[in-house]
């Protein structure tokens, strides 16, 4: 079977949806948009930051960093919940200090959310020109996202000197 093969039946469930009205459309993209980031706020909302800088997650029924547990070495993901949930307390500086990575991902999110109720409520094809945007820099962004998520690692390890001193 040809990849073309593939990709066209992957997408085949997909065609109903050319066949809407663009408002529809859009209205459909918005709730599709809108109604996850707007769960993730909520819950980042919902929760209390942990003071350690990580381990928020766990209010949520999670466990335990598997990769911290392992490695003593907190994951690239490390702090991201606290993160986002100091960001709902609207307490960006502490947010910042926990992991800046995370405060970047926050704003997606709240513009996710914006992007999806803008088009939700009053559909507009905003969606249409964000993704055309994004699709003619989709190098750049990736690059720029691995580069932050790095960058936000590397920090958060930094905050810990015991862990740099039994690093090679």
């Amino acid at each position: 079977m040809s990849v073309d093969t593939v990709v066209a039946r992957m997408l085949a469930p997909l065609r109903w949806f050319e066949g809407l009205s663009p408002t529809l459309q859009d209205r459909l993209v918005g709730l599709g948009l809108a109604l996850p980031s707007g769960v993730v706020l909520a819950i980042a909302r919902s929760l209390t930051p942990d003071p350690a800088g990580m381990g928020t997650h766990r209010q949520l029924g999670l466990g335990g960093c598997a990769f911290l547990t392992a490695t003593g070495v907190p994951c690239p993901m490390c702090g991201m919940t606290t993160t986002f949930t100091h960001m709902a307390h609207l307490s960006p500086l502490t947010a910042l200090g926990t992991q800046p990575f995370g405060v970047v991902l926050f704003l997606c999110t709240v513009g996710a959310f914006a992007l999806g109720g803008a088009d939700l409520l009053l559909p507009a094809g905003r969606w249409r020109r964000v993704v055309s945007w994004v699709d003619r820099r989709e190098g750049w962004i990736a690059g720029l996202l691995l580069l932050g998520l790095i960058l936000g690692w590397a920090y958060k390890i930094a905050l810990q000197p015991e862990i740099l001193s039994r690093l090679p």
